[in-house]
């Protein structure tokens, strides 16, 4: 019996590789637009991400797999298609993946990070969930073991390598979960990720029997001591940015999309309405004062004109009136002095 198999319709074959490989993109992708929600950042973008992420993982695991088994592919070129038999290298999606979403970013000028952050829990129970493909498969195996969780092969019992990878990418789900709700500097998630990840993948391999070679050695042991140091190197690279703040939006986040355009187009029109409004009842308020102004000064100017006419008018009222005065003192002095010389002169006509 093939244990591959879940059901057929028809001539369509449905296989539970295909089956639990697509039930790991469904829930990363619902983990990671929960979390893009949580922070705030724009789902649009997100789903651009997923869109773009989730075909270059599947080519990207595939290619790998292809380069490292092409002395068998090199001769049976039409079973580089048929993914839904397995043969998806991890390693090589999840290069693939990190690639195509530096090169989005980088075209529509978001910083990556972030986004790194925010997938690498849902990568990590997608590989957990991913890895229950190969059982179904009789796949990634490991070594002949008496242990009691053993699983037969062809009648030989042998280690469920693929059965310790999935719990162990559970137990890493379960931490960047963990401290994603705490402060953290933004690629920190992605970076311990890459560590967790690639620790437990390089001993879990030591116990596999279908390993990838790269010469003399297991592809994936390599590989996962590259992620480690480039982890560790991550780590202390963004020990120098901002610390992101608990249920707030990383600094690191996205400004660029066509919505927050529209907003601040809005908002900048709206701005300019409101200046010049400022600026016309400025102009009012100025021509307004101005004429308050012209007022005043004109009523300060009639004041004093008055008080200088007034002034003028007493003043020559005064002259008039000492004028007249002088006049009035002249004419009494003329007329005593006359009365008294016609006295004298009478006095001195009754004496002779």
């Amino acid at each position: 019996m093939d244990t591959s198999i879940a059901f057929n319709l028809g001539p369509l074959t449905i296989r539970w590789y295909g089956i639990l490989v697509a039930l790991a993109f469904a829930l990363g992708s619902y983990l990671a637009y929960r979390e893009a929600d949580r922070l705030k950042l724009l789902k649009d973008e997100l789903m651009n991400i997923l869109i773009i992420t989730i075909p270059s993982a599947i080519i990207g695991a595939r290619l790998y797999y292809v380069i490292m088994k092409w002395d068998y592919y090199g001769t049976h070129l039409k079973d580089i298609v048929q993914i839904w038999l397995g043969g998806l290298a991890v390693q090589g999606g999840i290069i693939a993946a990190v690639l195509a979403i530096a090169l989005y970013c980088r075209l529509r000028k978001l910083k990556l990070l972030p986004w790194l952050d925010i997938l690498s829990p849902s990568l990590a129970i997608g590989q957990a969930i991913g890895r229950w493909g190969n059982y179904f498969n009789k796949e990634a195996y490991g070594i002949e073991t008496s242990l009691p969780w053993a699983i037969e092969i062809n009648g030989v019992l042998h280690h469920p390598t693929f059965l310790y990878e999935s719990l162990w990418n559970t137990l890493v789900f379960a931490l960047l979960l963990l401290l994603s709700r705490r402060k953290h500097h933004s690629g920190a998630i992605f970076a311990i990720y890459l560590i967790a990840y690639s620790c437990g993948r390089f001993f879990i391999e030591m116990l596999r029997t279908d390993s990838l070679m790269m010469g003399p050695l297991r592809a994936a042991m390599v590989i996962s001591v590259v992620g480690v140091l480039f982890g560790i190197f991550l780590l202390i690279f963004i020990r120098r940015q901002p610390v992101n703040k608990l249920d707030q939006p990383p600094q690191d986040s996205p400004t660029n999309s066509p919505q927050q355009k529209g907003k601040r187009q809005s908002s900048k029109i709206q701005d300019a309405k409101k200046d010049n409004k400022d600026k016309q009842d400025k102009k009012q308020d100025s021509k307004q004062d101005k004429k308050q102004d012209k007022k005043q000064d004109s009523k300060q100017d009639k004041k004093q004109d008055k008080k200088q006419d007034s002034k003028q008018d007493k003043k020559q009222d005064k002259k008039q009136d000492k004028k007249q005065d002088s006049k009035q003192d002249k004419k009494q002095d003329k007329k005593q002095d006359s009365k008294q010389g016609k006295k004298q002169g009478n006095k001195y006509n009754k004496k002779n």
